[in-house]
């Protein structure tokens, strides 16, 4: 090998590991993954031994094998694929040895590169920094990642209307312009044409205007259009919690968090929260999330006070204040939240692995095999197709019990194949099959499939995380108890993987609802402690209590699990 010449590293061995911890997918493309690592690498190299580089001086060798972990994400920021990106090299040219640098966070090498964890301790007085210090998340970082992924259209696609305006309007106000090559649409354009808007709005006046009427056109403003300006604030008070230690009578809130975490949904909530003026509500959304896994309200509407503070503390407050209001104003977030949450199981479907529906709440309950994900829930059958056109079309299995009048026609009319338990009306265009039990079926179908039909525990899934577990039981539109529903259950599914290779949501929260904890607030951390035993064990073989980073709802607090 040649001698370097001045300002040039020679790299003798050099090792790429992209490690991805938990989800269901390496995303839309895989080995351009591994390329873009591949392509920062010279500028991350460059950044860490910049100061070697003069051009003046000795040659430097460093002789011993140099880790650096970053955490990568997508483009734009946000985090939606949290992964590892390890690099062992060595430098050369003369014998002359020396230390090995201590590994540090190193910038991002440009916009088209992976982004990087901000240092968490302050060089001049080693104290840890709060990640809150760095700027929350945008929903036009968001957008634009999502634009970066080629994933906003899908996403769009999932959204209501109401949704789409709010944060179309959103991002006007964050100023969030076209990027910066005309070829590629940004998030605005995409807003504009999934409204059928004749172009992007580029002022106040003209979004005003738009927004003022059901298809932009011209005419009096309306209050979808003078709430644009307003604050949407939940009128909540929420005091923080202080430092100190409590004991809580379950830790399976605290639980959550990892597998959304490695998911990417924990980083969706705070640019969510934004788009509809709630960026501080995150802890009530929290406590909402806390609730669909502690115990059913007694009496349909009480809770105990170990609950109240279970979910208080894992929320970061008080006191948990009603979450009435926030549910309300929260409303046109929970599309994107849900929407995210979707579209991480849509990519991850196994191709020819039939869906699962059921009827919830007068709606749709659309359900992942194998390992019962529920994917999403919808009021009508116009409001699946999207899901199950992301999935690949596959074939579905829907569970007899209480389905939207005409769901079975709607679904067939739509060329939806699908096998099911119901028995159909006069005018529904099914055909029986032979079998033991009554089934019916649109045709194209295996009738073997029908044995793979988990009635039992997809009615035990139902009845538990989404009738007997809610945030608000009183509440006439059941919209957060939906959308915390189904985050909950993924993440309580994702345990059950880890822990024992499939199962479903419920034995997880079974297993782990009485389970104790000890958890302490401090600066830079929220620390869990779980009694030592068999339940802890399992936790910590299956990968359950690894550390979670930048809890939005924790101020930016770093969620860490020990056993004692």
């Amino acid at each position: 090998m040649s001698a370097p010449t001045g300002g040039e590293i020679t790299v003798h061995r050099c090792a790429v590991r992209v490690v991805r911890r938990g989800g269901w997918s390496w995303g839309p493309d895989p080995r351009g993954l591994v390329q873009r690592v591949l392509d920062a690498l010279p500028d991350l190299l460059a950044a860490e031994f910049g100061e070697h580089l003069t051009g003046d001086g000795p040659d430097l060798e460093i002789t011993e094998p140099v880790r650096l972990s970053v955490r990568l994400a997508a483009r734009g920021g946000g985090a939606l694929v949290p992964a590892n990106l390890v690099l062992d090299r060595a430098a050369s040219a003369d014998p002359l040895s020396a230390p090995v640098p201590t590994p540090v966070p190193v910038p991002a090498p440009g916009p088209a590169g992976p982004s990087v964890e901000p240092s968490t301790t302050d060089p001049a007085t080693e104290l840890p920094v709060l990640a809150a210090d760095v700027p929350a998340p945008t929903v036009a970082a968001l957008f634009e990642e999502l634009t970066a992924r080629d994933e906003l259209t899908a996403l769009l696609a999932l959204l209501p209307e109401e949704t789409v305006r709010r944060y179309l309007a959103a991002l006007l106000a964050e100023d969030a312009g076209e990027p910066a090559d005309p070829g590629t649409p940004g998030p605005v354009a995409e807003l504009a044409r999934r409204l059928a808007l004749p172009g992007p709005p580029v002022t106040r006046a003209e979004l005003l205007e738009l927004l003022g009427s059901p298809r932009g056109e011209t005419g009096e403003q309306t209050g979808s259009a003078a709430a644009v300006g307003e604050s949407a604030s939940s009128g909540v008070t929420a005091v923080p919690r202080p430092a100190g230690e409590t004991r809580v009578g379950s830790v399976l809130p605290f639980l959550l968090a990892g597998p959304l975490a490695r998911t990417g949904y924990l980083d969706v909530i705070g640019p969510a929260l934004s788009g509809v003026d709630l960026p501080g509500d995150a802890p009530l959304f929290a406590a909402a999330l806390a609730y669909q896994v502690l115990g059913e309200p007694q009496r349909g509407w009480r809770r105990t006070p170990e609950d109240d503070l279970a979910a208080a503390t894992f929320a970061g407050l008080e006191s948990v204040p009603d979450l009435t209001t926030f549910a309300r104003r929260a409303g046109p977030a929970l599309p994107v939240l849900d929407g995210v949450l979707a579209l991480s199981l849509c990519r991850g479907h196994e191709p020819g692995a039939p869906l699962l529906v059921a009827g919830v709440d007068d709606g749709l309950l659309l359900v992942d095999t194998p390992g019962l994900y529920p994917m999403a829930w919808v009021s009508t059958v116009e409001g699946l197709l999207p899901h199950w056109a992301a999935c690949g079309r596959p074939p579905v299995l829907v569970r007899d019990g209480p389905l939207p009048p005409a769901c079975l026609r709607e679904l067939a009319a739509a060329g939806v194949r699908f096998l099911t338990d119901a028995r159909p009306l006069r005018d529904d265009p099914l055909t029986r099959l032979r079998s033991r039990t009554p089934l019916w079926t649109t045709g194209g179908v295996e009738p073997r499939l029908a044995a793979g039909l988990p009635a039992e525990q997809l009615d035990e899934l139902t009845r538990t995380l989404f009738a007997g577990h809610r945030a608000l039981p009183l509440a006439g539109d059941h919209a957060l108890d939906h959308s915390t529903a189904l985050a909950a259950s993924l993440a309580l599914g994702v345990i059950a993987g880890q822990l024992w290779g499939g199962d479903t949501p419920v034995l997880t929260l079974t297993r782990f609802a009485d389970l104790e904890a000890t958890v302490r607030f401090e600066r830079d951390a929220v620390r869990v402690k779980i009694p030592l035993g068999r339940r802890h064990a399992d936790l910590w073989r299956g990968g359950a209590l690894a550390d979670v980073p930048n809890v939005v709802w924790l101020g930016g607090r770093t969620l860490t699990f020990s056993g004692g």
